[in-house]
């Protein structure tokens, strides 16, 4: 049904959604309610002398405007033509392309972090729960991170990919600089992005400082 309103010229009635793919009126309000709801179609009412039902005018759909991407596993394409972009319209004279886009990459990172601190009102945590913190944000940017200890997050997802199969020293650069700007806008203080590059998986995993003990604190 949504490709059948995505192609039409006009809105589309519940009745003529629910011919496209051969079920029942019921059947198709439910569905084209639940594209609503999700921001996938913009719902509204037939302008007079258009289709009509007895006593109403009927409600019609049409596209939301939104793209629709599905990815398994999760892929940000976007995010890395973005610092790309950047890296390209504000490469400074002297500068070459990779540390413009690296440069770029950090900026992205810090605006990132400083938008969920913003979100979350979290700062200040001591480093192990910055980093559990971190993780927990990352999520939502597929990286899927696996906490293998208290002080260490793995990323066994890298949303570059397979980009990053191309040229994978420029784009862990980007990667590391993205999520090192990330920590830093976040607050994470004690957490670190360190290069640690595995087959499949992200070419960067976090890392909690110790907590300091009586003897350092002496010291």
């Amino acid at each position: 049904m949504y490709e059948f309103i995505r192609r039409s010229p006009a809105p589309v009635t519940r009745d003529e959604a629910a011919e496209s793919v051969g079920i029942s009126r019921k059947l198709a309000a439910f569905h084209l309610d639940k594209l609503v709801a999700v921001g996938l179609l913009d719902a509204g009412y037939a302008r007079p002398g258009g289709p009509r039902r007895v006593g109403r005018a009927p409600k019609v759909y049409r596209p939301a405007g939104e793209d629709v991407r599905v990815s398994i596993p999760h892929r940000e394409h976007a995010l890395l033509a973005g610092i790309l972009l950047d890296g390209v319209r504000h490469q400074a004279p002297g500068e070459s392309g990779r540390d413009a886009a690296v440069r770029a990459a950090a900026e992205r990172g810090r605006a990132l972090g400083a938008d969920e601190r913003t979100r979350s009102g979290s700062g200040g945590l001591v480093p192990e729960k910055a980093l559990a913190h971190a993780g927990e944000a990352l999520e939502r940017h597929g990286f899927a991170p696996d906490r293998v200890s208290t002080a260490r997050i793995r990323l066994t997802n890298c949303p570059f990919q397979p980009l990053a199969g191309h040229d994978p020293d420029l784009v862990c650069g980007i990667n590391h600089a993205l999520l090192a700007g990330f920590l830093d806008g976040l607050g994470a203080t004690g957490v670190t992005a360190a290069l640690a590059p595995r087959p499949g998986m992200c070419c960067v995993e976090l890392e909690a400082s110790a907590p300091a003990t009586e003897d350092d604190t002496d010291a």
